[in-house]
């Protein structure tokens, strides 16, 4: 028997309602950066309630350290140094990457350092604390981890999948060629690798090579039947990018053909909204466990004078990470400065979102191109307490109607152009626990809402149009 929400959606469209849609996780929204000149962020989260986040300081010589209830609020959080590098010896220069995890009832840092007096013999070392807070509590030097191969060495992070821990991290074999691979091996306790490792990818591509051969930074996450590891590839300036990996749940992980590569990166530089050399992510969840969530890296401009790692100006980040109907992860653009977007799917068809394509508004099932589904609420431009919907990846251009059909345009700056591109924002008009609509500011009665599809602004009189007109934010 169809539900009443479903009968409504057959008429709506003169279609059969998709069969058992997923219901969209809750919108989680952030306001970019979340701190300034801090690279290589971290952040768990703990069961004591608080997200604990660390990063690279641009000084390279310490160890930094923040906790909040929220994730947004790490970026007022204050900061602790918990660690200081050697004035001399082993763990003396370029403290990079550091990373939080908490096992077996103790906190652990992973992290790269060189000896003072030879700074690129790069190699990942740990520290301990048995504390509750780490902020606060003690920590020792559980050494360097070591690895078979004696070279360059660095950003180590350790995961649990189907009941063992791993350590994963970016290493240079001069049996391979310049640069460094990611590398794979089980652990026997925090700060030992067992058995042999494997190297499971290589920089190959083009946009892996980019001033130089690179593969680091591998983060782990897993969803349904795949496991995925983001690795980031290039120089740390504006060709600096995300590639993915993708694994079967059930397969051996040491096994290098278990792993293949997505041929193309998955998260790069983007003009439109200024954010150049996004990467070394980590993820993590939302307040609600119901959203992952990316962290990550950028700059604000392209341009650099001098080798990258001297600019300090890398930007802590976080926004939502969507995933495709296939179960792979969609990361989408590296969005603009100031609150991340949502996406706004259809109360009677919840698969399908609103978007842009070809500048017309529609909604639409299976949205590959994430951020052509993605928009800023902001303040109305005809003010008066409206909102209006700014695209992701066009920033200056919203939803604006013109002969009551709904198009993606740039802001030209007339009264007109305002008044057709803001709405007032309203409880959902089917169910206003579960969504939300907009009202024409300049033609109030007249709500944005679907029909075949396409977006228009009409009279809302039925149960049907009130159906139409209501969407989730996520």
């Amino acid at each position: 028997m169809l539900t009443a929400s479903a009968i409504l959606a057959v008429l709506s469209v003169g279609i059969p309602a998709p069969a058992a849609a997923a219901a969209p996780t809750p919108a989680a929204t952030f306001v970019n950066p979340i701190t300034q000149q801090r690279a290589d962020p971290h952040i768990h989260k703990h069961t004591d309630g608080y997200y604990y986040y660390t990063a690279t300081v641009p000084a390279y010589d310490r160890i930094v350290l923040r906790r909040a209830t929220t994730l947004q609020g790490l970026s007022t959080a204050p900061e602790t140094t918990i660690w200081t590098k050697h004035a001399s010896g082993d763990m003396g220069a370029h403290i990079w990457a550091p990373e939080i995890h908490f096992i077996d009832g103790k906190w652990y840092i992973y992290f790269a350092a060189a000896p003072a007096e030879d700074p690129w013999a790069i190699r990942p070392y740990v520290l301990e604390s048995g504390s509750a807070n780490p902020l606060t509590g003690a920590w020792s030097e559980k050494g360097r981890i070591s690895l078979p191969l004696n070279t360059f060495s660095l950003d180590a992070t350790t995961f649990v999948h189907n009941g063992t821990r791993y350590l994963s991290w970016a290493q240079a074999d001069p049996a391979v060629g310049d640069g460094t691979g990611i590398y794979i091996a089980r652990m026997s306790n925090p700060w030992t690798i067992s058995g042999r490792p494997a190297r499971i990818a290589s920089p190959t591509h083009a946009w892996e090579t980019k001033g130089h051969r690179v593969n680091e930074g591998p983060a782990f996450i897993s969803k349904g039947d795949k496991v995925f590891m983001t690795f980031s590839a290039s120089a740390t300036d504006s060709n600096y990018c995300l590639g993915l990996l993708t694994a079967n749940r059930t397969s051996d992980l040491l096994n290098p053909a278990s792993w293949s590569k997505k041929p193309t990166p998955v998260f790069t530089s983007n003009t439109a909204t200024s954010q150049y050399g996004p990467g070394h992510n980590s993820f993590t969840v939302s307040e609600d466990g119901a959203s992952d969530t990316m962290v990550y890296h950028s700059r604000t401009y392209r341009d650099i004078s001098g080798d990258p790692l001297n600019d300090p100006n890398r930007q802590t980040r976080m926004q939502k990470l969507y995933w495709n109907s296939d179960g792979t992860p969609n990361f989408g653009i590296p969005v603009a400065e100031g609150p991340t977007p949502v996406r706004l799917s259809s109360f009677n068809f919840p698969d399908r979102y609103i978007r842009h394509s070809g500048l017309r508004a529609r909604v639409e099932a299976n949205v590959t191109d994430l951020a052509d589904s993605q928009f800023r609420i902001v303040g109305g431009l005809a003010g008066n307490g409206t909102v209006s919907l700014e695209s992701a990846n066009f920033p200056g251009h919203y939803l604006r109607h013109k002969g009551f059909e709904v198009w993606l345009e740039r802001n030209d700056g007339s009264s007109l152009f305002s008044a057709d591109a803001s709405y007032h924002r309203r409880p959902g008009l089917a169910d206003a626990s579960a969504g939300l609509s907009f009202e024409s500011s300049n033609y109030p009665g007249r709500y944005l809402r679907h029909s075949n599809s396409l977006l228009h602004v009409q009279p809302v009189n039925s149960a049907l149009d009130r159906a139409d007109a209501t969407y989730s934010t996520e």
